[in-house]
This record gives C-alpha cells, sequence and structure tokens, in this order.
C-alpha cells in the first residue's frame, strides 16, 4: 500500500519482457466482475495481416484463406502474389461478398487489400445469432416441405439462405475470436467472454443445421412424390427435430438460471424420443418398393435425427452457461 488508499502490484518480469513493457510503457486494466485483466496498450488501432497467395489457385483454398484471415481477427488483410490472376479476383470478390463488414479497399497486379469496416461495438452477437436460429430452422422446416410437396422453387430458395447463415456464423466466430485475444472487444460488444463462447457454441450447431436443411433441399430435387404416410411421417419427425433446438436456444438466451436449466434439461430429454420417432419412420421409408428413393429418404431422416443432436448440443451450452460460477 501507498499512501492511505492505493494499492501498488509489481508485474512479473519474464510477462513484461515478453510483452515489450517497460519503464514507462502504458497498460490497460480491465474489469470483468470479481476479475481485473491487464493487457499492455496497443498503439496500433487496426491489426493487419498478409497472406502469400501463390498456388492458391483452386476456388474453395482461395476461398477458405479470405475466410480463415476474417474470422482470426485481421481488420486488414492483403492477399499478395507476384501476379493475382482475374479468376483469383473473382474468387476474392465473392468471398469478400460472403463476409459480414469485409471491403475490398485497393487492387494492384501484385496485391489485394481487403478491410473490415465494421469494429466490435457495431456487431451485435445476439442479433446475429437470434436471426441464425431463425433462418436456420426456418430453412430446415422449408426443405421438409419442399420434399412432401415436391416444390423445386422452394428447395432452391432454401439451399440460398445458407450463404445467410454462413455469413453470421463467420461474423460470431470473428467476434469470438477478438474478445478471446483482446479483452477490451468484450466491453465494447456488451457480454463476457464467457457469454460469447456460449453464443459462439450455439451458432455452431445453428451453421450445422442449416446445412443438413441444404442438403435435405437438394435431395428434394432427386426424389420423386412420395406418399401421404411417408410425407405426414417425415412432418411429424420433422415438428420433433426442429422443438429441440427451438427450446434449447430459448434456454441459452434465458437470464434466469433455473428456468434456463429447466428449459435445457427439457429439450434433452425431447431427444430420445425424436431418436424413436426416427426409426419408426425410417421402418416405413424401408418398406417401399423403390430402393434409391428409400435410400435418399433415409438420410432425410438422418438428418432430423441430427438436428435434434444438434439441439441437445446447444442445451448443454446453455446449462454451462447457468451454472453457478465457481468463486
Amino acid at each position: 500500500m501507498t499512501g492511505g488508499s492505493t494499492y501498488t502490484v509489481s508485474l512479473p518480469k519474464e510477462w513484461a519482457t515478453d510483452n515489450d513493457v517497460s519503464a514507462g510503457s502504458i497498460v490497460e486494466f480491465h474489469s470483468e466482475k470479481d476479475l481485473l485483466l491487464l493487457s499492455p496498450k496497443d498503439d496500433v488501432d487496426r491489426t493487419e495481416g498478409t497472406l502469400d497467395i501463390t498456388g492458391l489457385e483452386e476456388d474453395h483454398d482461395l476461398t477458405r484463406a479470405v475466410m480463415t484471415m476474417y474470422v482470426s481477427g485481421f481488420d486488414i488483410i492483403t492477399l499478395e502474389a507476384q501476379r493475382i490472376t482475374a479468376a483469383q479476383r473473382r474468387v476474392i470478390r465473392d468471398a469478400t461478398q460472403g463476409l459480414v463488414g469485409l471491403e475490398v479497399i485497393e487492387e494492384t497486379g501484385e496485391r489485394v487489400v481487403l478491410q473490415d469496416l465494421l469494429d466490435s461495438s457495431e456487431l451485435s452477437v445476439h442479433n446475429a445469432i437470434t436471426r441464425m436460429r431463425l433462418v436456420s430452422l426456418t430453412m430446415l422446416s422449408d426443405a421438409v416441405e419442399a420434399l412432401v410437396e415436391n416444390d423445386d422453387e422452394l428447395a432452391d430458395d432454401v439451399m440460398e439462405r445458407d450463404d445467410d447463415v454462413d455469413r453470421l456464423w463467420y461474423m460470431v466466430s470473428r467476434v469470438f475470436r477478438t474478445v478471446l485475444r483482446n479483452p477490451t472487444a468484450a466491453n465494447d460488444i456488451g457480454f463476457p467472454r464467457e457469454t460469447v463462447f456460449d453464443y459462439q457454441s450455439a451458432a455452431r450447431q445453428l451453421e450445422r443445421i442449416a446445412d443438413h436443411a441444404t442438403k435435405i433441399a437438394r435431395i428434394a430435387g432427386e426424389v420423386g412424390d412420395v406418399t401421404d404416410e411417408e410425407a405426414d411421417a417425415l412432418l411429424g419427425l420433422k415438428e420433433g427435430a426442429i422443438e429441440v433446438p427451438k427450446l434449447a436456444m430459448d434456454a441459452v438466451f434465458e437470464d434466469d438460471p433455473d428456468e434456463a436449466t429447466r428449459m435445457a434439461n427439457e429439450a434433452r430429454a425431447m431427444v430420445r424420443e425424436v431418436d424413436d420417432r426416427s426409426r419408426e419412420v425410417d421402418n416405413l421409408i424401408r418398406e417401399q418398393d423403390d430402393p434409391q428413393s428409400a435410400q435418399l429418404l433415409g438420410l432425410v431422416v438422418d438428418s432430423l435425427s441430427r438436428t435434434a443432436d444438434y439441439g441437445s448440443n446447444i442445451a448443454e451450452s446453455a446449462l454451462q452457461k447457468a451454472a453457478p460460477r465457481p468463486s
């Protein structure tokens, strides 16, 4: 103690050396409930990263590279090569359009510079995951409807919506990694880092549900008419499967720990009912004469069963969020 009301804390020399902290350096303190976090003051407002894309000719590889740099939290991304081809520029522009806030700000023959034009305070993780929940579960419902109604237009619409879910998923992942690295970001977005982790975990499951909705929509274009009995069975299974992640997400958003725990446990208990129903529907489908159609519809049943499993994973995140914190 120095004086009558001030406490002095010494910093470990090894930590200070590793982080370039010396006499005269400015450090920042961040308060998180009963924690006080210390970090060096970063004079750089925006983080920059450079990636050599020489040899990345496949669309998928180059798209993945752009997304990885974005999710990693770089504000300015420079993609370099001795010569960037027209095909690579097209892929870069397409990838950029699929990421929230990212824009091309410079192009030359040897490099393309991308910049995230949004800061953390402008990104709402809560709104993003709420939107992901609505779109992904609606996609799944519409995909099954397209299948039983043989509606190719609706199936195509479901597949197009998958891009919206992916865009939100990458944004949530970016914010999550930024919050891990920079405690100030947690203050900017208004949520503790643990809550952001719970949201990111739930968002991952919603992204998977959207992928299965897309899979069912593709199958809808390959399967012809289904019988009324099969249609009723699939629609019933769909309703039960969707209810699990729907209730689990309610538990994630619930502020009352006791109520959140109740809803999460109820969602997890529903999975067994969905599994039992899945086996019944699968047996019904296998009785039909067309083996190819039976195989495709079996994949639909599997996707609906997995949806319930993903809902159970979300419920687990809700239980962890509602659990008492160790003192």
